[in-house]
């Protein structure tokens, strides 16, 4: 679960997608990959720099009625504040934008985003740095942010390419 939870960990995976973005898109991929900037912008500053100071409600680890109930790996607590998930707030925004812009090309898409960002969620409960409702939250607001930045994908997409074929 340390490792699920490990930004690092998570780039042979952004790797493959790329590559894979590449191969099937060739130079219809770059938008496709570019857009996840603002996708990552928009889902980590909202959920960590916004909504976590305004809330201020402290993860499970720093609740003191809690701490002896928690196993801790590698000492890790987290920061003060956990709601929300800036991580399931990330992934469920990456696996529903890359499974939105790649249908119905790649229809498998989804059953591969999906389990990945439930897995990275179910490590920050497993590590007891979120509650379940700072997961399901964050989740739903990445879905969401993931949706948008899937249509204003599309809007630019549908620009490019009219401006193209003129």
């Amino acid at each position: 679960m340390w490792f699920a939870s490990q930004t690092g960990s998570w780039i042979p995976f952004y790797v493959l997608l790329t590559i894979l973005l590449v191969v099937v898109y060739k130079k219809d991929s770059l938008w496709k990959i570019l857009m996840t900037l603002p996708l990552v912008l928009a889902t980590d500053q909202l959920s960590s720099s916004i909504i976590r100071p305004l809330c201020m409600r402290p993860r499970p680890s720093h609740n003191p009625a809690l701490h002896s109930l928690l196993h801790y790996v590698n000492n890790y607590q987290g920061g003060d504040y956990g709601f929300i998930s800036s991580h399931a707030c990330n992934t469920f925004g990456l696996a529903t934008y890359i499974s939105i812009i790649t249908y119905p090309r790649l229809k498998w898409m989804p059953f591969v985003m999906y389990p990945w960002a439930m897995f990275v969620c179910y490590s920050r409960l497993y590590l007891g740095v979120h509650y379940f409702t700072d997961v399901l939250v964050a989740a739903i607001l990445g879905m969401l942010i993931g949706w948008g930045i899937a249509r204003l994908y599309f809007a630019v997409d549908k620009k490019i390419k009219l401006r193209a074929a003129l």
